[in-house]
């Protein structure tokens, strides 16, 4: 019998005979282990555990902790779920089931005269749980093209046929569970039985493959997990994100509206939103001064050859607000989709010294990317969005040094802004398939080599994912997770030596020569969009004091008082505190409640006492009475506060 060697995730290898699976494996370590693997890890590709070893291998088990893990239940949940849809549904087609990010989806085709409903989700549940209970194993089958073709032909699934049209002859497989038979790589569970809690959330509409002219399916959105403790605990999380909902409280707290008058995709700032915007930008734009970052502005349009030059055009032109054309025939503009080449134009303008370097342009530059209608989400998926974009040209002997600073700046910010819970990452070109990128082999290596070595220098933890980077550049993406654990991409940064090239940007050495300069590409907010929308969800709207739209509300117990409250706010005004006044003809304890939900962090109360005193009466937010105190005495302890929340954090420059 041929012997195999298999390599642990600690080094340590260990012999098997050929044939045998990862669940085998498992079970050679311990049984409690066996119970809990779902996948394997077999030389960084995902397999089934019951899907043999043949070769020398290195492996990973994946548990229910392990990404890879949840992956493979939750992709064979999807399949779970569509063999309860066709049992209640005959003659459903199906498009895509995959894994997501916290849990699984379906699109499903039930017929022209059939429509599913949210209200038909608790009968699709109870048939999975049914079919869990037979604990049917899911197997793969490796098939031609021939016959998968046929099968699907025969069943009439046209989705199934136009996917497999698509696929090389030898790459093919099918995987079966009961009645069920999909076509899918997997990997999956080796049977149903881990499938204890089932909840389907949601139902949403979908176009085929994403495209608007085509037909739109039914997408059923669901999660399942191992102990329905977890399930639970889950659904109460789901609750926690509706009420932080950026969506929600944008509109609550009068950050921001849509029109679909305006279209769709373009977010109106209204005053208190572009207040708190406005402060985010002086924020960074204090850092950026400190850090001998220079201001630049540059038009909203360009030229279309701006854009082929970058090689913009060419990879995301199809998908893009279509040119711009003018009076003048041949001659056409683009909506700015990136900042980066206008960047480069202005280093050209005019003739640069080695000794001139590093020169770091920063701008807030608004950009315009065509999002389809139904992936477009509050002011996370938008189609007109604003970065917080800047441009480092520098020697390459200075390229670590200005790639280290960059990240100081971001771990500043976070710092600041309360976002201790984050990691890194490195995304790398794939080798194995070049054409998505522009630029030498050379250029490639020089920049991932800069990116590793200056991350290695910073002592930071990160996870290297191939195949993730920008289509010119290798970068360090920083991803953040939230009050509730879940994850946003924010603050990017990236080495770039393509783009100089492309637009011939030059520098005059030390030896008199023309050399290229390196391209640092940073935008630690990733756009103010995006940015505020995770802000607002990560604080419940309860914003840092010194960032917030309103820090004070003034509340008279009746209307006997307003001029004394005018004072009030006339003075704390011109101490630079942002205060209002509730005017209202409402009892006092409704003034507070209702204030209270505004998320204003200091409510004042004044009545007879305070006026004659010359005081206000203090509560916190969420922390109830302060005491009273004198004007004076509370301007200060107010800028007292915000000064301590920003000096706590300051960099070194």
């Amino acid at each position: 019998m041929k012997m195999i060697n298999i390599t642990f995730p600690d080094g340590s290898v260990r012999q098997f005979e050929a044939g045998i699976t990862g669940q085998d494996i498992a079970k050679s370590l311990s049984n409690s282990l066996a119970r809990e693997v779902l996948s394997i890890n077999v030389n960084d590709e995902l397999w089934d555990l019951t899907r043999p070893l043949n070769a020398d291998a290195t492996i990973k088990l994946n548990k229910w902790d392990d990404p890879d893990g949840k992956h493979a239940f939750w992709h064979s949940s999807a399949h779970l779920m569509a063999e309860a849809i066709e049992s209640i549904y005959p003659g459903t087609k199906f498009g895509i089931g995959p894994a997501i990010e916290n849990g699984f989806y379906y699109d499903v085709d039930p017929g022209d005269d059939v429509v599913i409903s949210d209200a038909d989700l608790p009968r699709i549940e109870k048939k999975m749980k049914e079919l869990v209970s037979q604990k049917n194993q899911y197997t793969r089958e490796e098939v031609s093209k021939d016959n998968a073709m046929k099968h699907f032909g025969d069943k009439g699934d046209h989705y199934k046929t136009e996917l497999i049209g698509e696929l090389e002859d030898g790459t093919i497989s099918f995987y079966h569970q009961g009645n069920f038979t999909d076509l899918c790589r997997g990997p999956h569970l080796a049977d149903t039985s881990p499938i204890k809690a089932i909840k389907l959330l949601s139902i949403a509409g979908a176009y085929w493959r994403g495209d608007e002219t085509r037909k739109q399916l039914t997408r059923i959105y669901g999660v399942t997990f191992p102990k329905q403790k977890m399930l639970e605990e889950h659904l109460e999380l789901l609750e926690q994100a509706k009420l932080r909902d950026h969506r929600k409280l944008g509109k609550e707290l009068e950050l921001f509206t849509f029109s679909q008058r305006v279209g769709p995709g373009l977010p109106l700032w209204l005053p208190k939103g572009a207040q708190l915007r406005e402060r985010l930008e002086n924020f960074l734009k204090k850092v950026q001064r400190e850090h001998g970052y220079e201001p630049v502005i540059t038009p909203h349009i360009g030229q279309k050859e701006l854009w082929v030059t970058s090689g913009h055009y060419e990879k995301y032109g199809k998908d893009s607000f279509q040119p711009i054309l003018t009076p003048h025939e041949g001659e056409e503009f683009l909506l700015k989709p990136m900042n980066c080449p206008l960047h480069c134009e202005i280093y050209r303008s005019k003739p640069r010294s080695y000794r001139d370097l590093p020169v770091r342009f920063a701008e807030f530059g608004t950009v315009y990317r065509y999002e389809q209608s139904g992936e477009l989400h509050g002011l996370t998926r938008v189609r007109g969005f604003t970065q917080d974009d800047a441009h480092i040209f520098c020697r390459p002997d200075q390229l670590e040094e200005e790639f280290l600073k960059v990240i100081d700046i971001i771990l500043y910010i976070f710092k600041t802004l309360d976002f201790q819970d984050f990691v890194t990452q490195v995304s790398l070109r794939d080798p194995a398939d070049k054409e998505k990128y522009i630029g030498s082999d050379e250029n490639w290596d020089k920049a991932e080599k800069a990116i590793l070595e200056a991350v290695e220098a910073k002592g930071m933890d990160t996870v290297v994912e191939v195949g993730e980077a920008a289509f010119y550049g290798p970068k360090l993406d920083f991803i953040v997770k939230d009050a509730l654990g879940r994850q946003w991409q924010l603050g990017t940064i990236q080495v770039d030596y393509n783009l100089p090239e492309r637009f011939e940007l030059e520098y005059i050495g030390s030896d008199n020569q023309k050399h290229q300069p390196v391209m640092i590409h940073r935008a630690p907010f990733g756009s103010m969009e995006r940015f505020i929308a995770l802000l607002i969800e990560h604080t419940a709207g309860k914003f840092p004091l010194w960032l917030t739209p309103d820090q004070a509300v003034i509340l008279p117990i009746s209307e006997k008082y307003h001029d004394y409250a005018e004072k009030v706010s006339k003075f704390l005004n011109n101490c630079d505190i942002r205060t209002l006044i509730d005017e209202r003809s409402e009892k006092i304890g409704k003034k507070i409640r209702d204030n209270e939900l505004k998320r204003i962090p200091y409510l004042l109360i004044v009545g007879e006492k305070e006026q004659e005193s010359d005081t206000v009466s203090v509560r916190r937010q969420g922390e109830g009475h302060k005491g009273v105190m004198s004007l004076e005495e509370f301007a200060k302890f107010l800028q007292s506060e915000v000064r301590n929340q920003l000096e706590a954090t300051e960099p070194d420059v």
